[in-house]
Parts: C-alpha cells; sequence; structure tokens
C-alpha cells in the first residue's frame, strides 16, 4: 500500500464494484478525473478515495492526541482498502458484529486489535467472538453480562455508562450507555458475583459532537467508576472514550485532542491505563468525494408571465443510495459544480432530485446555483 510519497486515489464504481488505483505525484485533480472517466456511457455514480488523506488523519491524530490510540469504528465505511490502510498504519478496530470481526481477521489483524463494542450482541456473534479470542467487549446492562457468563465466561467486559454532548449530530445515549450513577457500580459487582473480569470503562458522548467539553467530563465520571472498580479488586488498564470526532475539520479536532489530553493528565496521569477511542467519521469524511452527473433536467415556471421560477436537476444517486446521510444523519450536502471559471454562470433557484420515485429524495430545497 505504500506509494513513495505519491498520493493513492481509489476509485469506487457505485454498485458496480469496477475498483482501481491510480498514483498522482500532486492534490487529487478531480477536474481531471472528470475529464477522462467516461461519465456519458456510465449510470453509476463515482466514488474517489483518497488513500493518502486517511495516513494523513492518521498522522493528525498521532501528533495530537499521541497516548489515544484509535480504533477505526469500521461500522462508518468497511471498504477493504480503507481497512487495510489503517491496519498497515497500526489502527485497532471497533466492530461490532460477527461479520465485521470477520472482517477484521480475515485481514491479518489479531484479534488483541479488535473491540467488540456493541453492548448488545447475538449470542452467535458471543460464539464466534470466543471462537477467535476477541476478548475485550462492552456491556451496559445485566442481561448482557449474564449472556456473556453463560457463552463466554473468559471474556473481558468494559462498563459503557452514559454521558452524552448537549449537541451532537447523532445522539446514542438512548440506545446504549447505563446510568454512571445508579447502574454502573451495580454492573460491577453483578460481574464479581459471578467471577467476570472487568476491564475498563467506555462512554461515547455522541457522533458529530459539537459540545466538546463533554469528554472531560465523561473522564471525570470514567475515573470514579475506575475507583469503584479498584475497591472491588479489579485492576482496570482500559478507558476508551468512544468517538464523536470531526473529520472535516481539524481544527475542531485540535480543541477536542487538547481537552482530552488536559484531562487524562488529570484524571489518568499513571500511564498503565491504556486509553483508545473509536473514531470513524474523523479517518474518511475528508477522504471521500462522490462524483455524480445529470441525467434530466426540468424548468418550473409560472403560470402567469412565464417567469423561471426555479431549475431542478435529477442526479443518478440519492437518499437511498450514497445521500443516505441526509436523512440517518442530518448532514448537508454541499454541492459544486465544476464548469470553467470564465463561464458566464447566472445563478438559479434550484433543486437537486434523485433518481427515485419518492419525493424525500432530494438534496437540497432553494439553493441558488
Amino acid at each position: 500500500m505504500h506509494s513513495n510519497n505519491k498520493n493513492q486515489v481509489y476509485y469506487s464504481q457505485m454498485f458496480k464494484g469496477k475498483n482501481e488505483i491510480t498514483y498522482y505525484s500532486t492534490e487529487l485533480p478531480l477536474k481531471t478525473v472528470i475529464q477522462t472517466f467516461d461519465f456519458k456511457n456510465t449510470d453509476e455514480a463515482l466514488f474517489i478515495c483518497d488513500l493518502t488523506k486517511i495516513k494523513e488523519k492518521y498522522i493528525t491524530w498521532r501528533k495530537y492526541m499521541p497516548r489515544v490510540k484509535p480504533y477505526y469504528a469500521i461500522k462508518c465505511n468497511d471498504d477493504e482498502l480503507v481497512i487495510k490502510t489503517l491496519a498497515d498504519l497500526g489502527t485497532g478496530f471497533d466492530c461490532a458484529s460477527k461479520n465485521e470481526i470477520k472482517q477484521i481477521l480475515n485481514i491479518g489483524v489479531q484479534p488483541e486489535r479488535i473491540i467488540f463494542a456493541n453492548p448488545c450482541k447475538l449470542t452467535s456473534h458471543i460464539k464466534y467472538a470466543r471462537s477467535n479470542q476477541v476478548l475485550n467487549g462492552t456491556v451496559d446492562n445485566e442481561f448482557e453480562i449474564y449472556k456473556l457468563h453463560k457463552y463466554y465466561p473468559q471474556s473481558n467486559l468494559i462498563i459503557r455508562f452514559r454521558c452524552e454532548a448537549a449537541e451532537v449530530q447523532c445522539p446514542l445515549g438512548e440506545k446504549f450507555g447505563c446510568d454512571a450513577e445508579q447502574d454502573a457500580s451495580a454492573l460491577m459487582l453483578l460481574a464479581k458475583s459471578l467471577q467476570l473480569n472487568v476491564i475498563g470503562i467506555s462512554f461515547h458522548v455522541g457522533s458529530g459532537c459539537k459540545d466538546f467539553p463533554a469528554y472531560d467530563r465523561a473522564i471525570s465520571i470514567a475515573k470514579k467508576l475506575f475507583k469503584f472498580g479498584g475497591l472491588l479488586g479489579y485492576d482496570m488498564d482500559l478507558l476508551d472514550i468512544g468517538g464523536g470526532f470531526p473529520g472535516s475539520s481539524d481544527e475542531n479536532f485540535k480543541v477536542i485532542a487538547a481537552i482530552v489530553n488536559k484531562s487524562l493528565n488529570r484524571h489518568f496521569p499513571d500511564r498503565k491505563v491504556n486509553v483508545i477511542a473509536e473514531p470513524g467519521r474523523f479517518f474518511v469524511a475528508a477522504a471521500y468525494t462522490l462524483i455524480c452527473k445529470i441525467y434530466a433536467k426540468r424548468e418550473v415556471r409560472s403560470p402567469y408571465d412565464n417567469k423561471l421560477l426555479r431549475k431542478m436537476y435529477y442526479l443518478n444517486d440519492g437518499v437511498y443510495g450514497s445521500f443516505n446521510c441526509i436523512l440517518y444523519d442530518h448532514q448537508e450536502v454541499t454541492v459544486n459544480h465544476f464548469l470553467g471559471k470564465d463561464s458566464y454562470l447566472p445563478s438559479f433557484k434550484t433543486l437537486i432530485w434523485g433518481p427515485t420515485c419518492d419525493a424525500l429524495d432530494k438534496k437540497g430545497t432553494q439553493m441558488d446555483r
């Protein structure tokens, strides 16, 4: 996967599985890609992944948060080349299912580099983790502890508590994470009574966190739970600070990193505690560009004076494909055209549709383009 300081650009044609890697000695020339790719004779959109960007993100992570080892959340993007790139860089992996664990093991990653970070697991998935020596996994309720006691008593438990950011793109606290004050200590007591091993504490402030001090609040709570675990005789040595790290703004990441570093130095100065995180979009958001083509257009005019009210364009990808982030991730999509800068470009009220017959399949309502 090494490129001798050249940019590695990965092309993935949607739905056809036609993948290709090209090397560039300069920044990714999107216009060149558009001009050379045969868009007229294809119906699929084209995804471009700059693998060099992923490597740059890893360097940024190690520079600004060196104590925290990233465990990439492959649920974010499980593309094989992305995962292999991160594996070669030395990241761990946050897996949430049997298939994700299998995918990581199949590329030669050792089970010690995997955390089964799903607090509610299918029994068959627990058995698969056991048969492949994936020891570490999160829990947040008593039923899961009893399940692990029955099917995988040798596993290492990581108690996940809820500490959600006040402003977050995708909140997770309603679904996962126990109450830190009422339930976390009770879960550790239950695990102790069943002779299960608790090795650490985890939390997730929410995906796309914008309330940066939430990390400090959560780390402070985790410290209290470490102390309680110590009273029970547990020698806990793992803190998982979850995800929520931005992929499109290094400046925001630097602010979060400073908060996390300061909080770790205050609450966990002992370096015997291994600190990990579960970044997803941090690594891949800035690396990907989606190129679509307009295959149809329509003009909406006033019935009174025939004045142009807006133009509507129809793209070959939509919310039931690559733009599902609009429905599920509350994402605001940025649309760029690649017409010449010297061309006369009048602005129109514009509505962009996806290819399906669903009226929800749209990218914007009143954009000036």
